[in-house]
């Protein structure tokens, strides 16, 4: 039995449980006091918020969100004027949320090494996809629009 790839919802479940477990049992240091921490919210918010934008722009184009599934539509507006890959920058800014309401040094290791595994494992695949399927517009648009920003 072939067994199902991991999806990047997973991938940052499995960030954030590890963040958590890092503040718990190695916090190294604890750099930001409350109240302060509640500034997480905001990047929280705004990562969940880029997410639903980029989904709802998905549905719209009535083409898929799962990585690796062919895609029938080059989605260029709304969020995706400034990012190629909102989901994944929305991730991120979920990560940076939950870190700074952890408030402790530990959990901003995962940042840099979930976006280095969201890249190669799920950016650099559909953008080869992408190039593939839509050629030439594709290249255009990836001229204007950063990967992540």
């Amino acid at each position: 039995m072939k067994r199902k790839p991991l999806l990047p919802p997973t991938y940052l479940a499995i960030a954030v449980i590890v963040m958590v477990a890092l503040h718990f049992l190695i916090p190294v240091a604890h750099i930001i006091p409350f109240p302060w921490r509640l500034a997480g919210l905001l990047p929280l918010a705004l990562g969940a918020t880029l997410n639903l934008c980029a989904d709802g722009a998905f549905r719209k184009a009535g083409t898929t969100v799962k990585p690796f599934q062919e895609s029938t539509a080059l989605i260029t507006g709304g969020v995706y004027r400034i990012c190629r890959h909102p989901m994944y920058l929305g991730f991120v800014l979920i990560l940076l949320g939950v870190a700074l309401l952890l408030g402790s040094l530990t959990p901003f290791l995962v940042i840099p090494l979930f976006a280095i595994a969201i890249d190669r494992t799920f950016i650099v695949p559909e953008e080869r996809m992408l190039s593939r399927d839509f050629g030439p517009t594709w290249d255009e648009y990836r001229e204007k629009v950063g990967r992540w920003l």
